[in-house]
């Protein structure tokens, strides 16, 4: 079955709690459920279970295991008080905004959840009815405190909409809390509420994190019952990018992806490691079921740790920006320029001619491989390493080019309106081949663009070259160019910096190349109506 991200907020999210993939959550409190739980049993013996009331000295083994259980309670007990128990008022939405949102088919439910949801109001027999207004609702998810006076970190999704927000603590006092401010392309927010004396949770690096490392995650799974639960488990990954619900190319996708049992209502509580610290709030599940299934998702919080700072010091959040289009390098572009591991951003094209990068002297079709001395693996890493720094500042960006020539750029950081930093090109798939002249060497057909076909596509004046019409299957540019019917039409503009106004003119540039080669283009995406690098590896 294929996965899907789904939106997980509020009162409307009770129905898709269980739909066939689930993201993220919010949730909202389901009255009267039946009760699954069952008191423990008892015995007026010496023994309990089959264990001894006098257990003799543990081993050495059992020591080490009850070491490690002391530290996890004892983690859990420091860390609780500073957690706290969100819940949000929303507003009443028409019938017509809540049924744009995912739908669930009731068809793909167990029978006995079938029948339940089918008596929920305005679901009824049709699978996609949307439900019927019922003048707003009450969601909840979970913080933590990062002050004494009353700072609470959470996600933007806990608190979008909320027309009034409640704070309940580990000791049952509640606060009104206002939102400080928001950032929805890092999924974080800040609130606050008027108390003192508050115990704040110690935030940790979430970069020197790693994979493998014990983690508790701590929050308010599933609404008012499980409140303040924890749970324990690993880093699975880290640096994992979700296609999540409003995701934008301005969107920073860094996530840390652990196993801890999350659920609905862990959004905005905190991932702890072994030394009580913070490093990252718990955002998102990928699930069949829309219940914890072994893979949640947790924003860094370092990446938190900046837009919180940003926020409460002016209320809002600003980005710098090179002024560049990326994606991560792939590993031809990591061997066209002498990268022994794949690795790096590639640089696709630029805003403008007056990007700062472009003035600065990069090139479309360079590797970044650092900034600043810090290596860059991956589009997340060269976005954090750049957003959070202030328009006008100057950074040393260290580029890979052809042959493994390495030049270090001084760039100064321009200001980024609505937050865009750098944006992440789409991916494209294989395709059927195509009629057109067919370039065995590339594994793509082409035509040639006439004054006709330009006009049709609405092709700026400055783009010309070769239209591709058809790619081989099991191709380098079955893998990197798009067809009409695979995204595109792409097209090739240039091979290794030289243009291509004709067939004929690919035919030429590629003539001297060997198997294994791998050759620069540069392409037009039509639909996308922007430029980007492509290296593709010769048959």
């Amino acid at each position: 079955m294929n996965s899907r991200w789904r939106n997980r907020r509020g009162a409307r999210s009770v129905v898709a709690a269980v739909a066939t993939v689930a993201v993220v959550g919010t949730t909202a409190a389901i009255a009267e459920r039946p009760s699954v739980l069952h008191a423990a049993p008892t015995s007026s013996d010496t023994t309990f279970l089959g264990r001894a009331a006098h257990a003799p000295a543990p081993t050495p083994a059992v020591a080490r295991l009850q070491d490690l259980s002391d530290a996890f309670a004892t983690i859990a007990a420091r860390v609780k008080p500073s957690v706290v128990y969100i819940t949000a008022k929303e507003a009443a939405q028409p019938v017509s905004e809540r049924s744009q949102g995912p739908s669930m088919d009731l068809g793909q439910l167990p029978p006995e959840l079938r029948q339940f949801f089918q008596q929920m109001p305005g679901m009824g027999d049709q699978p996609n009815a949307p439900r019927a207004p019922r003048g707003g609702g009450m969601a909840s998810g979970s913080g933590f405190i990062v002050s004494p006076d009353g700072y609470i970190l959470t996600n933007n999704h806990v608190v979008d909409g909320a027309t009034e927000l409640t704070v309940r603590l580990l000791d049952r006092r509640e606060y009104k809390a206002k939102v400080v401010g928001r950032d929805p392309n890092t999924d974080v927010a800040v609130i606050k509420i008027n108390a003192t004396g508050l115990t704040p949770a110690p935030l940790g690096n979430s970069d020197a994190a790693r994979v493998g490392e014990w983690v508790l995650a701590v929050g308010n799974p599933l609404g008012e019952n499980l409140t303040f639960t924890v749970t324990q488990g690993i880093i699975s990954a880290k640096g994992r990018a979700l296609q999540l619900p409003g995701q934008s190319q301005e969107s920073i996708q860094d996530f840390i992806q652990t196993d801890a049992a999350i659920n609905p209502g862990n959004s905005g509580g905190p991932l702890v490691n072994v030394d009580g610290e913070v490093i990252g709030i718990n955002s998102a599940i990928e699930s069949p079921t829309g219940y914890n299934a072994g893979y949640g998702f947790a924003v860094p919080i370092n990446v938190a740790r900046d837009v919180m700072s940003q926020i409460i010091k002016t209320g809002h959040v600003e980005r710098a920006a090179l002024g560049i289009q990326v994606r991560d390098a792939s590993p031809e572009d990591a061997a066209y320029v002498g990268l022994k591991d794949i690795r790096g951003v590639l640089v696709e094209d630029f805003a403008d001619a007056s990007a700062p990068a472009a003035k600065a002297g990069m090139k479309a079709g360079d590797v970044i491989v650092a900034v600043d001395g810090k290596p860059i693996e991956y589009v997340a890493q060269l976005q954090e390493a750049i957003a959070f720094r202030k328009p006008g500042d100057v950074v040393n960006v260290q580029v890979a080019r052809k042959g493994g020539q390495r030049v270090t750029l001084r760039v100064p950081l321009q200001r980024v309106d609505g937050a865009k930093v750098a944006s992440s090109a789409n991916d494209n798939d294989d395709s059927d081949n195509a009629a057109g002249s067919a370039m065995h060497k590339l594994g793509v057909s082409v035509e040639g663009l006439d004054a006709t076909t330009a006009k049709q596509l609405r092709l700026p004046s400055d783009v010309h070259g070769v239209l591709v019409t058809g790619v081989e299957d099991g191709s380098s540019a079955g893998t990197h160019l798009a067809t009409p019917n695979t995204g595109g039409p792409d097209i090739i503009e240039s091979v290794e910096g030289k243009s291509v106004n004709s067939p004929d003119d690919l035919r030429s540039a590629i003539a001297g190349m060997h198997a294994g080669d791998i050759v620069s283009l540069r392409v037009y995406n039509v639909p996308a109506k922007q430029h980007r690098i492509e290296r593709v590896r010769v048959n």
